[in-house]
């Protein structure tokens, strides 16, 4: 009986420890979680470092745009619209997932970077030029395209700016649009030309949730922002500028 009870008392022992362990692991596992997603979404963000390469209003050169560029030369541009959080550089990669999981810098990030789709010249002189973005929880990257949708915010939000090292670019919105992520006619930018401009035009009317007509004609230059629609897998929302002449 004395050895069953010893036993007993050493089983018990060697439980207690084991579910301590375990206790100390999962809290462990919930910490770095928490730690993980709070890194994640803080990331999501131009960083103060990031920003000191923002450029500005003052002149058309952008020389701080041009340093970011000797860091990582697949920087391209840098997109901001007018009160909202939409304010990052934008790269284009070799393809168009190389930066879906990567930073401007060109490391690991999971809320990815904003990126010229790769069926673009880099130097956006297509008639249609696409910019993807992650639909951050917290309102990073591109999430902020999404409330386009709501007519209130689309109606108090109508300007960009796009820069470039030697230009820069006023955008005004005219469109928003909620698409499946297989629409060729949005997601191929390669397939328009000046000649064809006119269909693209006529099917983002047709198919806008909203719109304001600001006279739009196959001679001017366009720029979409998208991304993805929390409410579907495949959905995808695109926000549509026009440069100004």
């Amino acid at each position: 009986m004395k050895k069953a009870a010893a036993a007993a008392r050493i089983g018990n022992q060697i439980l207690s420890v084991i579910v301590a362990l375990l206790i100390v692991l999962m809290l462990s596992y919930g910490m770095y979680s928490l730690w993980d997603t709070y890194r994640i979404y803080k990331n999501s963000f131009a960083s103060e470092e990031l920003l000191k390469f923002r450029p500005t209003d003052e002149g058309k050169d952008n020389p701080t745009l041009s340093d970011l560029k000797k860091i990582n030369p697949d920087v391209k541009a840098w997109i901001q619209v007018k009160d909202t959080n939409i304010d990052y550089p934008v790269v284009q990669g070799k393809d168009d997932m190389e930066y879906v999981n990567k930073n401007v810098y060109g490391e690991f990030e999971l809320s990815g970077a904003i990126f010229l789709s790769c069926l673009n010249k880099d130097d956006f002189s297509d008639p249609y030029n696409l910019l993807y973005g992650h639909h951050m929880k917290n309102g990073g990257m591109f999430a902020d395209v999404a409330d386009f949708t709501n007519k209130r915010y689309f109606d108090s939000h109508k300007k960009g700016i796009l820069y470039q090292p030697d230009k820069t670019w006023k955008i005004r919105f005219f469109a928003c649009m909620k698409v499946s992520a297989s629409d060729a006619r949005m997601y191929h930018p390669d397939g328009y030309r000046r000649e064809n401009l006119d269909e693209l035009l006529k099917y983002i009317k047709e198919h806008a949730v909203q719109y304001r007509d600001l006279d739009v004609t196959g001679e001017d230059s366009l720029i979409a922002l998208s991304t993805c629609s929390e409410a579907e897998t495949n959905g995808r929302v695109i926000l549509l500028g026009v440069f100004e002449k």
